[in-house]
């Protein structure tokens, strides 16, 4: 098995332990929900963890190599939730996360935000309360439960966004409250942010004109569905001397798609170093 890492492809640092976890994926949120029966949290913006009660996992099934330390206590049931270092911090706890050998000084960076309980077997409502009392039972730093709250309408909820767009955050998750938990996407649980993103490999480096000249204009990328374009706008004056490598997963935001199905103002993002960890992206 091989797993990305910037500037090529390279042993994977840990092994599959078993398929994917069953996990509760998000769909787009539309206007027209009743908002009262939802509860709202920040989207955080780091990698996904599954604790099966046992054994810290990635999204995509891979044993993460977390201090023993960190684990140490935890309940033997299933916690879903996201391993985050704080707000703009996703490059640092990606690499933190993806070491085969954990760095202990790095690890103390990271928090295990729990935001569902996947056999609890009751409504989300009971799981809310229930994580606070994980949690507070654990008595542990790192290991929190994700803020959650009520919002009244869809004015409130545009409002919390714009709070915490301010404050650097990425955006905002809705779940239903009377939901139980159950595998796949639904409508169960909703995120909503003010530009989509998505992932696409880079094909091609092409070259750049005027001020860019001798650097890289744009990159050819493909989208897991097989649709290509252009990716110039977003990339730094370093990216452009140093772009990511033929090969690479990049995360790009864009404003829906145009007639032909290409995305709208789409703009480079970053490098998508958890890649290897999510397993290949789907097509959207």
């Amino acid at each position: 098995m091989w797993l990305f890492q910037l500037g090529g492809w390279s042993p994977a640092w840990g092994q599959t332990a078993s398929a994917p976890p069953p996990l509760m994926l998000a769909r787009g949120y539309a206007p027209g929900i009743h908002l009262p029966d939802y509860w709202v949290s920040e989207k955080l913006d780091g990698v996904r963890g599954h604790w099966t009660g046992s054994q810290l996992l990635s999204r995509g099934g891979i044993a993460i190599a977390a201090p023993a330390w960190f684990t140490a206590g935890w309940p033997a049931v299933p916690m879903d939730g996201e391993l985050w270092g704080g707000r703009g911090q996703f490059a640092a706890t990606v690499s933190t996360v993806r070491r085969e050998v954990p760095d202990d000084a790095a690890w103390r960076q990271i928090r295990f935000m729990l935001f569902d309980l996947p056999a609890h077997g009751g409504p989300f409502d009971e799981r809310v309360a229930a994580m606070l009392a994980l949690v507070e039972t654990t008595g542990q730093a790192w290991l929190q439960a994700v803020p959650q709250r009520r919002v009244p309408n869809d004015k409130a909820l545009q409002v919390l966004l714009k709070q915490t767009e301010k404050l650097g955050g990425e955006g905002l998750m809705l779940h239903r409250g009377a939901a139980l938990y159950q595998a796949g996407r639904s409508n169960d649980i909703l995120k909503l942010k003010r530009h989509e993103d998505a992932e696409a490999e880079v094909l091609a480096h092409l070259p750049g004109r005027g001020k860019h000249t001798g650097g890289v204009g744009a990159l050819q990328v493909q989208t897991p569905d097989g649709r290509r374009f252009r990716l110039g706008s977003g990339l730094s004056d370093a990216e452009r001397r140093e772009p990511p490598p033929v090969g690479t997963w990049v995360t790009y935001r864009y404003r829906g798609l145009n007639q032909s199905g290409l995305p709208r103002f789409a703009t480079y993002l970053r490098v998508r170093g958890d890649m290897g960890l999510n397993g290949p992206p789907a097509p959207r």
